[in-house]
């Protein structure tokens, strides 16, 4: 049997996937400096050059795994209830960050794309990259950008930000909970507010209402500004 006809079952890939996270985990569990997300893609890439086998023929058990994406967003709306009363009275002010960490984040990337020389469809395609991919996604055809683009840059600002974030926030000095919660969910989306459920539930409660807010903040703002570019 080929290695093809073998990648065909998705459970197979599954398997991996799920032994290649538990192995991540229990490496940052001994040597807390390893992000679990960039540990576990190590073995599966290189199973797939060890094999030669495109990532496509892969991701048929990939997919399965993603369709749960959807549920576990919705399921981060339970520690949002729990603590719900004790960030009434923050909403206002957790608003202001989110929008103002939006703001940030669309104009560094598009002025970072637009320093290295990139053409104005890349240019829009880099702004929404700190949102979920599918708001991701329309706001990037909003600003006749490329989707493509898109999806890998919001795929790399999840990832980064699951892994490095809270280290980068401490190490600034940034240590209240909601604080670390507002900048990773305004800048890395579900990917890093998944990350934060192991560490602090205020963390994910607030990161989970600044990534909704977010979403909700950087379509407004693109909006207005593809009005400017008809």
């Amino acid at each position: 049997m080929t290695v093809a006809a073998i990648l065909a079952n998705p459970a197979l890939t599954i398997v991996l996937t799920v032994a290649a996270y538990s192995l991540a985990l229990a490496l940052h569990r001994r040597w807390r400096g390893i992000p679990p997300l960039v540990a576990a893609c190590i073995p599966v890439i290189a199973f797939l050059l060890l094999v030669r086998e495109p990532y496509a023929a892969y991701n048929r058990g990939g997919n399965l795994l993603s369709w749960w994406l959807g549920p576990a967003t919705v399921a981060l709306a339970a520690p949002m209830f729990r603590h719900g009363r004790a960030l009434r009275w923050s909403l206002p002010r957790l608003a202001i960050i989110v929008l103002a960490g939006s703001i940030v984040g669309m104009v560094t990337a598009g002025v970072t794309a637009w320093l290295l020389g990139a053409p104005l469809p890349v240019i829009m395609s880099t702004i929404p990259k700190s949102v979920t991919t599918p708001i991701a996604i329309e706001v990037c055809r909003e600003l006749k950008g490329i989707p493509q683009i898109t999806i890998a840059l919001v795929i790399l600002a999840g990832i980064l930000g699951a892994s490095f974030g809270p280290w980068l926030l401490r190490l600034v000095g940034v240590r209240d909970d909601r604080s670390i919660g507002a900048a990773i969910g305004t800048a890395s989306h579900g990917v890093g507010t998944a990350s934060l459920v192991r560490h602090s539930e205020m963390q994910a409660t607030v990161s989970s209402w600044a990534m909704a807010a977010a979403g909700v903040f950087t379509s407004l703002l693109a909006a207005i500004l593809a009005l400017f570019l008809r």
